[in-house]
This record gives C-alpha cells, sequence and structure tokens, in this order.
C-alpha cells in the first residue's frame, strides 16, 4: 500500500488497485512517512471504504481533527450496532458519530451536560437502539474512564436510527420521534389507557407509527388500493376508527398531510390490536 496523502500521523489515504481512495487508520500509521511511501501492514488498525464522495471527504477533514482512538471507538459502537440489528448502517454514520463522541467527551470534561429533551421517547420507540447507546457509554468510560449521563446514550441512538434511514437526517430524526410521540399520546389519551410497553401488540404499533412518520417527512403516502376494506374496517372497528379521525385531523391541521385511506385503515387495525390488548 502506497501512501498518497497524509491526514495525520494516524491516518493516511491510499488507492485501491482501482484507483479508489481508502482512507487508512493506525497508530503513528504516517510519523516520519511522505506521500509515495509503502504502509506498514502490520501497523493498519482499519480500512474505511466510503462510497458517497462528499461524506469521504467531510470524513477525511473530520480524521484530521479527531484522535484515532475515538475513530476506533465509533467504528466499533457501529460494529455493535450493526450485529445487533442485523443489517448495514449509512456510511454516513462513520462521521456523525465519530464527530459525536469527540465532542460529548469534550463537553463532559469541561462540566458541560447537554440534557436530550427526546429521551423518555428515544427509550420507548427505539429500544433496541437505546440498549446499543447504553453499550457505547459502558466502552466509553472503558477507553476514556469518563461516565456519560444516559442522555448520550439516547443521541448515539438517534444517530443509528438515522444511519437505519437512507433519505433522512438527524433533524429529520427528530421530527419522527416527535411525530410518534404526539400520535401515540392522542391514542393513549382518547382512550385513557397506559400502553403495555413489553406487548408485542404495542412494538408493531410504534413500528407501524416509524413508517408513518417517515412518509409523512418524506411527503410519500401510501397509494390508496381497497376502500371496501376500509369501509368494513369502520364498522368493525368504530371507536378506533374515530380516534384515526382524530389523528386525521390532527395530522392535517399541523403537518398539512392528508391520510390516505390506506394509512387510515392500517392504522384503525393497529390501534384496535393495541388497545384491545392493552385493556385485555
Amino acid at each position: 500500500m502506497i501512501i498518497r496523502r497524509i491526514l495525520n500521523n494516524n491516518v493516511v489515504i491510499i488507492h485501491d488497485e482501482q484507483e479508489k481512495e481508502q482512507i487508512v487508520c493506525g497508530k503513528g500509521i504516517a510519523f516520519q512517512k511522505k506521500p509515495g511511501d509503502e504502509v506498514q501492514e502490520n501497523q493498519i488498525n482499519k480500512i474505511f471504504v466510503l462510497n458517497d464522495s462528499k461524506t469521504n471527504k467531510r470524513f477525511q477533514e473530520l480524521l484530521a481533527d479527531i484522535p484515532i482512538e475515538h475513530i476506533q471507538l465509533a467504528d466499533d459502537i457501529i460494529d455493535n450496532a450493526q450485529i445487533r440489528l442485523g443489517k448495514k448502517l449509512n456510511d454516513n454514520i462513520f462521521l456523525t458519530l465519530s464527530d459525536h463522541i469527540y465532542t460529548s467527551i469534550q463537553r463532559y470534561s469541561e462540566g458541560l451536560a447537554v440534557k436530550n429533551v427526546l429521551l423518555w421517547d428515544i427509550k420507548r420507540f427505539y429500544e433496541v437502539e437505546f440498549e446499543i447507546g447504553m453499550q457505547a457509554l459502558d466502552m466509553i468510560e472503558e477507553r476514556f474512564h469518563v461516565r456519560l449521563p444516559e442522555d448520550e446514550a439516547g443521541f448515539i441512538a438517534l444517530h443509528i436510527v438515522n444511519a437505519e434511514m437512507d433519505d433522512s437526517n438527524m433533524q429529520q430524526i427528530y421530527q419522527i420521534t416527535k411525530i410518534i410521540q404526539e400520535v401515540s399520546n392522542l391514542v393513549k389519551y382518547y382512550f385513557a389507557i397506559e400502553y403495555d410497553t413489553d406487548s408485542v401488540y404495542y412494538y408493531r404499533f410504534v413500528n407501524h407509527l416509524k413508517f408513518f412518520a417517515q412518509r409523512l417527512i418524506l411527503g410519500k403516502p401510501i397509494e390508496d388500493t381497497d376502500d371496501d376494506l376500509l369501509e368494513t374496517v369502520k364498522l368493525k372497528y368504530q371507536t378506533s376508527y374515530k380516534a384515526v379521525e382524530k389523528i386525521t385531523n390532527f395530522i392535517s391541521r399541523n403537518y398539512h398531510y392528508q391520510l390516505s385511506n390506506e394509512e387510515k385503515l392500517y392504522l384503525t387495525i393497529h390501534i384496535e390490536r393495541v388497545i384491545y390488548k392493552t385493556k385485555k
């Protein structure tokens, strides 16, 4: 591996056989080296291949400023998340999570704590991602001897959720979480119940709300298909459908988004199941 460019003592840029850039990391990998020198493979800890050119450029800029230990930690957290979730996360998370971990540790060392106002909702709606966030706090403590507050596990969870959704960004994730919170609260207060958050029906309901909120934010409603089925469901689950009408009015008023009949159908079914099972 021949060095094409040096970002710092720990990070260099090389080109592979197809002349594609690779970011190579390792402790002291570029010490007393210059472009054209060879990289010692036994010094390499991690090779990043980012397909998106814009992400690649930003990541290189970030790597020039952040200690290699923080990059390696972020990479280990991402590996753990991908194993737990059983899916590959968007490459952007290498950029956003590395930066977040570095700045959060810096803030904490300066006595600055940032409250996560969505923490309670993140715990409810993104349970697995929050667990990964808590594991990340353990990893941070083990390597840097700093115990960050639970709020940071929530922020890390949101970065993971963001990386699960290809067309979204962090601001959209906050908005999606807010919509889930609003709709679930409308249902909760309409029926005067407390959710059984361990129920599979609650999990399916929240999961449905995630995708509904994502469609709302992206302006991609489900196409209408079967109006007859909706009429049947309206008659069978009258109370749940009335709750859906309230949700429809709320969403229209606050987000200028019209629920399709197909969305009303599935929302009615999910509400009926989660309410029936909760009351039972």
